[in-house]
């Protein structure tokens, strides 16, 4: 899952995953309120990688991190959350860290080889 707000940034790294066949589905959700309501409704667990993004109007990345860390954890799943941000800030680097269920923190744009070391480092 893409968790953005920029149209661009979304097709460029969805056109990135699915043209080097890194993912089955490619889900996009433009506003981290939208994708928590895609979560919510969902019976299964979660994706198996979302990729968030920090500065969005109405929610943050990390308002979206407040309010999924209160889901349920069966619903939860293994979800890999991975922070895709264009900030190199070392305070946001450190903030992405401090959460227990995400797992990474990469600046934009993703490419090929940050996906390939992605799955080979959590799949």
């Amino acid at each position: 899952m893409l968790v953005d707000d920029d149209e661009d940034d979304n097709f460029f790294h969805e056109m990135a995953i699915i043209d080097n066949d890194l993912a089955n589905t490619v889900i996009v959700q433009n506003s981290a309120k939208k994708a928590l309501s895609y979560l919510k409704e969902k019976t299964d667990p979660l994706s198996d990688l979302i990729f968030l993004d920090i500065n969005m109007p109405g929610m943050t990345g990390w308002e979206f991190l407040e309010e999924y860390n209160h889901l349920n954890k069966e619903l939860q799943g293994k979800a890999v959350i991975i922070m895709l941000s264009t900030s190199a800030n070392s305070k946001d680097i450190t903030k992405a860290k401090n959460w227990d269920f995400v797992s990474d923190y990469i600046t934009k744009p993703l490419t090929k080889e940050a996906m390939e070391i992605i799955i080979e480092k959590y799949f």
